[in-house]
């Protein structure tokens, strides 16, 4: 029986904090991360999840799995930082907006939108740290930007096809698919400006940019793979002319 992404959180953290060599765990350079930054009907999650099964085809017998974390991250957020589940919708990039954090805080509605930020930044470098994951949004690659093990993607697309993708994925009219891909696209690109003070469109910020009207998820998901694969091959050999 397929596993939820609860499960599969929970699992990742285990063998994680747990490997089953323990005392020989490799160091944490070897253990890539992926970050995913995506305009809004890319097919970000759903390459994400492609990537993680080639590389769980490929990885050894007691490395970790490969786990995404996209709407999950909010749960683990709230649940590191001992969070109440209400506050879940305001955790989203599309949420922090027009709304003041003054107000609200002195209303005790909950906490700052920058303090949620940085819970969020927190539970981010932490899963990176321990490798073996794909971080899906939230400014990950940029809060990831310093560590040597972590590969930064860039999902892209014409507004054409991102909208058609929506239309077919949530059953939406062209006029409300295209007000979706519009809201997200400026809600993200809010939030990383806001919070994380970059360009989520600056090319430089990533190892790879894939326009998706050009590539398949497959072979999306393949390039990504061969990435970490190579990265996962360097690191390893840099690990061992230093012994």
């Amino acid at each position: 029986m397929e596993r939820s992404d609860a499960e599969k959180c929970l699992a990742f953290i285990q063998t994680a904090l747990n490997p089953p060599d323990k005392g020989k765990v490799k160091p944490e350079s070897q253990r890539p991360v992926v970050t995913i930054s995506r305009l809004t009907g890319a097919g970000g999650l759903t390459i994400a999840e492609n990537v993680a099964d080639y590389l769980n085809e490929r990885r050894p017998k007691k490395a970790a799995e490969w786990t995404v974390f996209d709407k999950n991250l909010v749960q683990k957020v709230l649940e590191e930082h001992d969070l109440p589940a209400q506050l879940e919708k305001f955790m989203p990039e599309d949420r922090f907006s027009g709304i003041s954090d003054t107000v609200e805080e002195l209303l005790g509605l909950h906490p700052s939108s920058w303090r949620l930020v940085q819970q969020m930044t927190e539970t981010v470098l932490r899963l990176a740290e321990m490798g073996s994951c794909i971080l899906v949004g939230r400014g990950a690659g940029l809060i990831t930007a310093h560590l040597p093990q972590a590969i930064h993607v860039r999902l892209i697309g014409s507004l054409e096809a991102r909208v058609a993708h929506l239309q077919e994925l949530h059953q939406l009219s062209k006029k409300k698919a295209l007000e979706m891909v519009e809201s997200e696209d400026k809600a993200r690109r809010r939030y990383v400006m806001k919070y994380l003070k970059s360009d989520p469109d600056d090319p430089l910020h990533y190892h790879l940019i894939l326009n998706t009207d050009r590539v398949s998820t497959e072979e999306a998901a393949r390039l990504i793979g061969e990435a970490v694969l190579g990265l996962q091959k360097r690191l390893a050999a840099e690990e061992e002319a230093r012994k």
